[in-house]
């Protein structure tokens, strides 16, 4: 087996002229992460001397300071280097998971005529974190998978149209789970498909530290003085903000920033973290990991659909296995806002587990 990795790539220089060194904007990362230019280098696995060469050449090239020294108080970064670690981050958390899905189709082709393979597992689903960690684990195995991240809607579409043999979605919990689940229920097949419980996950309002302008809640996305930021329409998280703000009684249309949207839960979390906008909606974990503050609002459940019949595959028996595992959980319930349960990893039939399928059924006979 063989592990495509594509990662993005960018630089800043003159027109026709000379870049930024490669390296320059991974030290500044590493710098702002460890807190001086010493433990940068350290982690990096560079020469102090080497480090400060990538710094100056960087400033002269930049015509403006990237790190202030203080005696005894070690590295900080400059607006300039502030801004260029923003932008660095800002593009890994809109293209990664872009990327990762494109390296995962690209690594099944070439397994394909590479070397003999065991069958291929097809995954499309809503992009989420406990999906990456599975699809890792999947990859550590040795289970040649072809991830595709999508919308729920998507995802569960494909499934049943045969393009692949494993779909994720989520469903929130309580009083709007019936309603998402009649947005999925024409791609729903009680009698053939099966559903396979991995997590459940926090959804919040991301707000800045220490939550500068109060935001407590839905209601509060209509104010003038708050600039939002969303997921894309035909997203699962999209669709539950829509239920949300339906609740509150609140029209999109009185939303600064409703229709300006990113991709994934971290794009979102960039962004706010950047300062472009006041708030966006999304899970916790990337809310965290921007340093941003999380308000929470909302539960739901991840899982994983597929047919019956595709329960007796191989890869799938394999997937099962790393769901249920102890490792696996541990990595799940390291995810801030996500927790492992007594559904995760187990096969469940889908009237008992959606109630409002029941309902549907009852209403069409």
């Amino acid at each position: 087996m063989h592990q495509v990795s594509i990662k993005p790539h960018w630089t800043i220089g003159r027109p026709g002229g000379a870049a930024l060194a490669e390296r320059t904007v991974a030290l500044l990362v590493s710098v702002a992460e460890h807190g001086s230019l010493l433990k940068a280098c350290q982690a990096m696995q560079v020469s102090y001397r080497h480090a400060w060469q990538l710094v100056r050449q960087g400033e002269v090239l930049l015509g403006a300071p990237l790190l202030h020294m203080e005696r005894g108080k070690g590295s900080s970064l400059s607006p300039l280097a502030e801004k260029l670690v923003w932008a660095d981050r800002r593009i890994a958390a809109r293209l990664s998971p872009m990327l990762d899905s494109l390296a995962s189709e690209l690594q099944a082709e070439l397994d394909r005529v590479l070397m003999s393979v065991p069958p291929l597992l097809r995954i499309h689903a809503s992009h989420g974190f406990a999906i990456e960690a599975l699809h890792d684990a999947l990859g550590r195995a040795g289970i040649v998978t072809e991830l595709r991240y999508c919308g729920s809607t998507e995802a569960v579409a494909s499934l049943d149209i045969g393009g692949c043999e494993i779909a994720g979605f989520h469903v929130p919990l309580g009083e709007f789970e019936a309603e998402a689940v009649a947005h999925y229920a024409r791609w729903l097949k009680p009698a053939s498909q099966k559903v396979i419980g991995v997590a459940t996950r926090r959804l919040g309002l991301m707000v800045a530290k220490g939550d500068p302008k109060k935001v407590y809640g839905i209601q509060d996305l209509t104010r003038p003085d708050l600039r939002f930021i969303n997921r894309q329409s035909g997203s699962g998280t999209r669709f539950l903000l829509d239920l949300l703000l339906r609740k509150e009684g609140v029209d999109p249309a009185r939303v600064h920033g409703y229709e300006q949207c990113e991709l994934t839960h971290a794009a979102v979390a960039a962004y706010v973290a950047s300062g472009m906008a006041d708030v966006g909606f999304g899970v916790e974990t990337p809310a965290r990991q921007f340093k941003l503050d999380f308000v929470p609002i909302q539960t739901e459940r991840y899982f994983l659909l597929c047919e019956e019949r595709s329960l007796d595959a191989p890869a799938v028996r394999e997937m099962l296995a790393l769901v249920r595992s102890d490792e696996f959980k541990a990595t799940v319930n390291r995810l801030p806002g996500y927790q492992a349960n007594e559904m995760t990893g187990v096969v469940a039939d889908l009237r008992p587990t959606f109630p409002a399928l029941k309902a549907r059924a009852r209403i069409k006979a």
